[in-house]
C-alpha cells in the first residue's frame, strides 16, 4: 500500500506560515481564554495583539483544542486521502494535548488510518524543529515507521533553554513544575529554565539580575551544544532586540546550520509574560 502522511502539530510549535505552508503542515491551535472571550491561538489572535492585551492583572488562562476540533480535522485528512497521521505535540508535562490526542488512536483506526502521535518533551521551536525534520523525512518518501524511530530519536537530542523578567506568570498559570519561584522574583535571581525527560520545566542555574541571565542562557546553551551543528532558533515574547543580541552572541560560539529568531505564539506567552528569551536547538541532519 502507498503511504500518504499527513503531518499534525500545535499551535505551541511557533513555525511560521511559510514553514507551514511548505511542508503541508496541520496546526491544531491551543486556546488562551481571557475575560472577554476565547481565542483560538493564530488564528483569532496574533502574537502582537497579545502581548499589547497582556498585563499582570488579568493572567488569561489556556486550554486545549476541543476533541471534535481534532477530530474534524483527522475526518478532512481522511477525506484527502491520507493513510497515515503523524502527530507530533507539546510536552505531555505541560498540557495535555498529546494525551488528547493519543486517546483517538482507536477511533482513527476505525476510519482505517494509522495514527501516532510523538511526545515532543519540548515546546516551541523545539517542537518546531522536531516538526521540520519530519516534514523533510515525509518528502524523501521515508516509511512511516521509520520516520517515527527518527523523531523519537531527535526528541531526545532536542533542547530548550529560557530566562523570564518574571516567574509570576509560570506561578499563576500552574506551570511552575521544578523551579522554585517563591523568592526569586524579591531577589531579581532569574533561574535557567529547561525541560527535563518527564516533560517538565527544571532550574539548570540561576543568577542575578536580566543582564547576567541571558549570558548565561548563551553559556548553557553553548554547553549543551558542543562542535555538532544545529538548527538554532532564539525565541522572544514582545523583546526582539534582545533576540537578536543573544542571536547575535550565540552563532558566534556554536555551528548553526539554520538560525531562525521568532516570537512564541500566545498559548506559551500565556505562561510567561512579556520579556522571554529562550534558545532552542536540534541536531542538524
Amino acid at each position: 500500500m502507498v503511504e500518504k502522511i499527513a503531518l499534525v502539530t500545535d499551535s505551541s510549535c511557533d513555525l511560521p506560515e511559510q514553514i507551514l505552508e511548505k511542508y503541508n503542515i496541520h496546526v491544531i491551535p491551543l486556546h488562551i481564554i481571557f475575560k472577554d472571550g476565547d481565542y483560538r491561538d493564530g488564528i483569532d489572535i496574533t502574537p502582537r495583539e497579545f502581548y499589547e492585551k497582556l498585563n499582570i492583572e488579568e493572567i488569561p488562562s489556556t486550554s486545549m483544542p476541543s476533541p471534535g476540533e481534532i477530530w474534524k480535522l483527522f475526518l478532512k485528512l481522511k477525506e484527502e486521502g491520507y493513510t497515515h497521521i503523524l502527530a507530533i505535540h507539546l510536552s505531555s508535562g505541560l498540557s495535555g494535548t498529546f494525551s488528547l490526542v493519543e486517546s483517538l488512536k482507536d477511533k482513527v483506526n476505525e476510519l482505517g488510518m494509522s495514527l501516532t502521535v510523538i511526545n515532543s518533551k519540548a515546546l516551541s521551536m523545539g517542537l518546531g524543529f522536531l516538526v521540520i525534520h519530519a516534514g523533510e523525512l515525509i518528502r524523501k518518501k521515508i516509511p512511516f515507521q521509520q520516520i517515527i524511530e527518527k523523531i523519537e530519536d531527535l526528541v531526545k537530542e532536542t533542547k530548550v533553554f529560557f530566562v523570564l523578567k518574571t516567574l509570576e506568570y509560570l506561578r499563576k498559570g500552574g506551570r511552575i513544575g521544578l523551579v522554585e519561584g517563591t523568592i526569586g522574583d524579591i531577589l531579581d535571581i532569574k533561574p535557567i529554565i529547561s525541560i527535563n525527560k518527564d516533560g517538565i520545566y527544571y532550574s539548570v542555574a540561576k543568577v542575578r539580575g536580566r543582564a547576567r541571565s541571558l549570558n548565561k542562557l548563551i553559556e548553557v546553551a553553548r554547553e549543551a551544544i558542543g562542535e555538532r551543528g544545529v538548527y538554532l532558533a532564539v525565541m522572544h515574547g514582545a523583546a526582539l532586540d534582545e533576540a537578536q543580541a543573544v542571536m547575535e552572541k550565540i552563532k558566534k560560539e556554536v555551528n548553526a546550520v539554520q538560525s531562525f529568531i521568532g516570537e512564541i505564539t500566545p498559548s506559551l506567552g500565556a505562561h510567561t509574560g512579556h520579556g522571554l528569551i529562550g534558545i532552542t536547538f536540534c541536531p542538524a541532519p
